[in-house]
């Protein structure tokens, strides 16, 4: 899906800002909560890496961007647990309320058994038994898609042409992972795509390379 998460290419950003050297892990002690608490509430769920991302591109300008990188995957893990029935969907509002000093009954949360996760195998490597599609040094190009679900496909790249640089070992395929509709692996690919043919002739010349999955591309011809 073309969500909030999908910035890149897009303009009005301002600068990048760069790391600090000695930048500690988790700035405020609230933010270390915020990443243990998404990864219970995705492993409760019995969900994976893919169905955690796709959380996180559905939610709206305000959770994604104004709450700050944790308080994003705070969000993510708060839509996880109410749409797996797993957190009374107006729980989280009147906690918050009642942590404030307001008189406010809390709803009751339903307590399911934990569940296992979806995965048939743990890691996302995986072996299949038909050759790669496409050679390193041939010239393919990204399939102008917009699916409606989970995609690891770019929107700045898609009907732009560039060359596979390297053909890496398949992996379970994020689209259909993301939706429990099988892991379908699938080779990737590193491909370089010069930056003029992305954004125009008078865009500083640099070569960007991007790891896509084979059904994200078509040979150019």
């Amino acid at each position: 899906m073309d969500g909030i998460a999908d910035m890149g290419g897009t303009e009005g950003w301002g600068r990048a800002q760069r790391p600090q050297p000695d930048e500690p892990v988790f700035p405020e002690p609230w933010h270390g909560r915020a990443f243990a608490l998404s990864l219970l509430a995705n492993r409760l769920a019995g969900g994976n890496l893919d169905s955690f991302r796709h959380a996180l591109e559905r939610l709206d300008r305000g959770a994604y961007l104004d709450d700050g990188y944790f308080g994003r995957w705070l969000n993510g893990a708060e839509r996880i647990l109410t749409e797996n029935d797993l957190l009374a969907s107006s729980a989280v509002d009147a906690r918050a309320r009642t942590l404030r000093g307001e008189r406010v009954e809390e709803p009751p949360s339903p307590q399911p058994a934990a569940r296992e996760a979806r995965s048939a195998a743990p890691g996302s490597r995986r072996e299949v038994q038909s050759a790669p599609a496409f050679a390193v040094g041939q010239r393919v190009r990204a399939k102008n898609l917009s699916p409606a679900g989970h995609t690891r496909l770019p929107r700045y790249v898609r009907g732009h042409t560039g060359v596979v640089t390297l053909v890496e070992p398949a992996f379970v395929f994020p689209d259909t992972n993301a939706h429990f509709r099988g892991e379908d692996p699938q080779y990737v690919y590193t491909v370089a795509f010069d930056s003029r043919e992305l954004w125009g002739e008078d865009t500083e010349p640099f070569t960007l390379t991007i790891e896509m999955f084979e059904s994200y591309l078509e040979e150019a011809g």
